[in-house]
């Protein structure tokens, strides 16, 4: 599903819209199935040892999604809230964080829509994110403009993601590309565009996943 997205920026200001395309609605966080909870197993492990290594007391989740990585920082004590674009999303994210006791901290708003420094949080995390978006470059303008000490990013690696969507039967009309994939990285690729706003402090790739650490320079 295609929705063209509006965001208003400080004051109201018209941010630039795009496309949204929705992306495969696979639940990968309560799947049964073996080999991919495997895989889940290790983004997983790769994410709690980064937040582990920046020690953050509060974080920020940019594209949170059905809520579930802030949810784990939740879990362990972190205050965490956040945005995702999709209204439908932000009230499943709500509702599970609000049935968990911790309130609803999610809003419905586009990361573009972000002013400098509107977010000061020890941890900005943007997962599985900027592979939906047009302007990747612009997006890590908006993140390395807020007040934060570590920001967690991280993509599907390519070309391993559309080879093993292949291996499945999945999306072969697409060449294996998930919906809503308009950008696409190499793990080499994905630390190169960071690096150009941001210090690489950690690097994990969980297959088949890039995930980074890093602080603003």
């Amino acid at each position: 599903m295609s929705r063209r997205m509006a965001a208003s920026g400080e004051h109201g200001a018209a941010v630039a819209a795009y496309d949204n395309v929705g992306g495969n609605a696979y639940d990968k966080y309560a799947t049964r199935n073996p080999i991919a909870r495997h895989l889940m197993n290790g983004f997983l492990a790769a994410f709690d040892a980064l937040v582990a290594q920046a020690a953050p007391a509060s974080a920020y989740e940019i594209g949170c999604g059905e809520g579930e990585l802030s949810l784990r920082l939740l879990r362990r004590g972190i205050v965490t809230s956040g945005l995702e674009l999709e209204p439908e999303v932000v009230a499943e994210a709500n509702a599970s964080a609000a049935a968990a006791g911790f309130g609803t901290p999610f809003v419905e708003r586009s990361l573009f829509s972000l002013a400098p420094g509107e977010i000061a949080a020890d941890l900005v995390v943007c997962c599985e994110v900027l592979e939906h978006v047009p302007d990747a470059a612009r997006a890590l303008d908006v993140l390395a403009a807020q007040d934060a000490r570590h920001w967690i990013m991280s993509v599907p690696r390519e070309p391993l993601w559309r080879v093993l969507n292949l291996a499945r039967g999945k999306y072969l009309a697409q060449l294996g590309n998930t919906p809503g994939h308009i950008q696409h990285w190499s793990a080499a690729a994905f630390v190169n565009l960071v690096a150009t706003r941001f210090e690489i402090v950690a690097l994990r790739c969980p297959l088949p996943w890039t995930m980074v650490l890093c602080r603003a320079r």
